[in-house]
């Protein structure tokens, strides 16, 4: 794989939470350190060419705490930036030195990303939906327990989205950035992922809504609100309806294939779910909890769904590869050649030409498992981050 040589890069990164968030900026971190640029910023110029240039990402995907910093990139903020802002919301000096007057970020605290659920939650509004009139079906413990919980999430994202609209956002539109930027959500009454994201116009297809009516605040809230804990975000559509959306990880971990759909020859995709792997110092997960169990099942679940995916694109490109082969073996014409694999890439929906470099934490980092995963504390980010940038700089330093 020869990196200086692609054409268009994209950096994908998945959700977790503030711990994934984290991940991300040390994987960041360690692309700067390798030579890898971000493009960024707001005003779009139908002159200005980002793609091209060497090593630089000029397309973003993100899902969840990923779309947040995805967001952060595509906007024009540094790194460095990024992690001001995350260590001053904790209430914490930034120790980068950056000049808060160049390329600021207004601080991250928890109140941006936790708003208390209260129209929710409260009394009046539980005993409507306790005894509001919907055939239930009868059964025991599982039948109450639908029953008595209506609250659909104990805090929302709207503080979040407040903080991108007032605070990063100089533009709201996905189509003023001069990057590519899109945010994966899943829609609530339905089996359908949706892309956010400058499209021309929405269109859908069974499985995937391709969106441009949301606000880019809008995209992201959607995509962060994570089941139980942050309730299904409400977006207006141009018809006047409202439509629920939440986290974007449900239906499609690694949104991999949105960067290769959009022309990226080079995806770069960052993910922090990685289940523990037995350690003497730690001992087994039995000794700690529901919790960590809980935990160390919905990983297992993730990440059994991320193997698939990258085993799906080792076969698709190992049999595109072994078909041409033999094409050329068997002394086929080269116009034969080209629009077999043309048809076979468009079937599998897999383009030989898109490489792809994934980055994510070892499973026998236990700091990593055990760590919090909505702490701004100082010490617990700047270990997290660490762990991101040597994830990465352990891949990288095999292809640069």
């Amino acid at each position: 794989m020869r990196i200086q040589q692609k054409k268009k890069l994209a950096l994908v990164l998945s959700g977790g939470g503030v711990k994934a968030a984290a991940f991300h900026i040390g994987v960041i971190l360690a692309l700067r350190e390798k030579g890898f640029k971000f493009s960024g910023g707001f005003h779009r110029d139908p002159a200005l060419k980002f793609e091209g240039q060497e090593m630089t990402f000029t397309l973003y995907v993100g899902s969840s705490a990923g779309s947040v910093i995805s967001t952060f990139l595509a906007s024009g903020y540094s790194v460095d930036a990024i992690v001001e802002a995350f260590t001053k919301g904790a209430g914490f000096h930034a120790s980068n030195g950056l000049n808060s007057q160049e390329n600021a970020l207004s601080p991250m605290s928890y109140k941006d990303i936790f708003a208390l659920n209260i129209q929710s939650a409260h009394p009046s509004r539980l005993l409507a939906k306790l005894f509001k009139d919907r055939p239930v079906l009868t059964g025991g413990l599982e039948t109450l327990f639908k029953k008595g919980f209506k609250v659909n999430g104990l805090f929302s994202t709207k503080n979040l989205e407040r903080y991108l609209r007032e605070k990063v956002l100089t533009d709201n539109s996905f189509q003023a950035l001069s990057a590519e930027l899109y945010i994966v959500a899943t829609q609530l009454n339905h089996s359908r992922k949706v892309i956010f994201g400058p499209y021309p116009e929405t269109t859908k297809t069974k499985s995937v809504l391709y969106s441009n009516f949301a606000k880019v605040s809008e995209a992201v809230a959607a995509s962060a609100s994570l089941p139980p804990f942050f309730a299904p975000t409400p977006i207006r559509l141009p018809s006047g309806k409202e439509h629920y959306f939440f986290d974007g990880e449900i239906r499609d971990t690694l949104s991999t294939h949105v960067a290769a759909d959009q022309g990226a020859d080079l995806v770069i995709s960052s993910y922090s779910i990685q289940p523990y792997h037995y350690t003497r110092e730690m001992g087994s997960l039995h000794e700690y909890g529901m919790p960590l169990i809980f935990n160390q099942a919905l990983y297992q679940l993730v990440q059994q769904k991320i193997e698939r995916h990258m085993q799906h694109q080792s076969d698709m490109r190992a049999m595109i590869k072994a078909v041409r082969g033999y094409m050329k073996q068997a002394e086929i014409a080269d116009e034969h050649i080209e629009k077999l694999t043309e048809i076979l890439v468009q079937r599998t929906n897999m383009n030989p030409h898109v490489d792809y470099i994934y980055i994510h934490p070892s499973p026998m980092d236990y700091e990593f498992f055990f760590a919090d995963h909505f702490s701004l504390n100082e010490k617990v980010l700047n270990r997290l981050v660490k762990v991101g940038f040597r994830a990465a700089m352990e891949v990288l330093r095999h292809l640069i």
